[in-house]
């Protein structure tokens, strides 16, 4: 029997419920408590999962005295909550993206590294298959050019949608760049190495009736990597007659598609039939699987993103914005 792990929640909302029922499903986790800004809904999720609700996530921590805690809050919300796990050292997963505050994140990085605390950060797709195939084959033939990104919809005016609030507000969730094509400029970076230059532009003003809403409708991203390759990144939030997440990774000798959220992949080689990898549709449990497992450890081999490594996608998530506002390329600094 594996000891047990405690697991903790900060944040008892949709991704709560996405991370929740494969770690109930691993031999050796208990669910130790759920924190939430509602009360109420920390307590629904206690009573379904067990633990304990709570609305003060340091009260839960030292109630319940976890293993491990999930931090998954929206972006605007982080800072309280990851500091609460580092002054007690506890080993913390922390749904992307990581902030929406440059400085407040490399605060938070420092405090980790200076508590060489274990960490890792919500990224899934660098654990399918075929994207670790794919970096393994990059590593030998690097890439040239990469372009993708993300193409949905006009968001929901609805207020009673939590999601509708914030999303829509560049303030709380720093834009569907900085928040949801995150995913792919993680994949990117994990692909090609790390970047240098971003350059961007934003398209504004088709989205209308929306209250609140401030966000880019669009933006087109260019990113210059060490390595001397090159990727054009898109965001759209204002296509309403189609849509869908995209990957297209082109080296010498070989090139990957990636389609859909859960990134199914087709590899192709010249002269050779083209090879079909299906997405892993319980990625959450993967990862979820690779954070348990190195908790028990205490070590991190098992952990594709730690909170240093998704801190340099977060500063190319924030320098395409700061240059879409500049009107001018952004060197980055990690």
């Amino acid at each position: 029997m594996p000891k047990t792990v405690k697991v903790a929640f900060i944040g008892s909302g949709g991704m709560a419920q996405a991370h929740v029922p494969g770690l109930e499903k691993m031999e050796g986790v208990k669910i130790a408590g759920f924190c939430d800004v509602s009360l109420d809904r920390a307590k629904q999720m206690a009573a379904a999962h067990g633990g304990q609700g709570f609305k003060s996530a340091t009260k839960m921590l030292d109630a319940t005295e976890p293993d491990c805690c999930y931090v998954l809050l929206p972006p605007f919300a982080h800072g309280r909550a990851e500091m609460a796990c580092i002054e007690r050292e506890i080993p913390f997963f922390i749904e992307k993206p990581i902030n929406k505050s440059w400085r407040q994140a490399c605060s938070i990085a420092q405090a980790v590294a200076d508590k060489n605390l274990l960490t890792s950060a919500g990224y899934m797709n660098r654990y399918h298959k075929a994207i670790r195939k794919a970096q393994k084959t990059l590593s030998k033939d690097p890439a040239v050019y990469v372009n993708g990104g993300w193409i949905g919809g006009t968001p929901s005016p609805d207020p009673s949608r939590p999601i509708s609030v914030w999303w829509v507000q560049k303030a709380m969730s720093g834009g569907q760049f900085v928040e949801q094509v995150t995913h792919t400029v993680d994949i990117v970076r994990f692909l090609c190495g790390d970047a240098t230059d971003v350059s961007a532009f934003a398209a504004q003003g088709f989205n209308k009736g929306i209250p609140t809403y401030d966000i880019d409708d669009a933006m087109a991203v260019c990113i210059k990597f060490k390595s001397g390759a090159v990727a054009n990144l898109h965001s759209c939030c204002a296509s309403n007659a189609r849509g869908g997440v995209s990957l297209d990774v082109y080296a010498s000798k070989i090139a990957f598609e990636f389609r859909g959220w859960g990134h199914d992949c087709k590899v192709f080689k010249k002269g050779q039939v083209t090879e079909e990898i299906p997405g892993d549709p319980n990625i959450f449990r993967v990862e979820d699987e690779a954070f348990i497992k190195a908790v028990r450890s205490g070590t991190d081999s098992a952990i594709l993103c730690s909170y240093a490594d998704a801190l340099k996608t977060l500063e190319i998530t924030l320098a395409a914005n700061k240059s879409a506002e500049k009107g001018k390329a952004v060197k980055l600094t990690q």
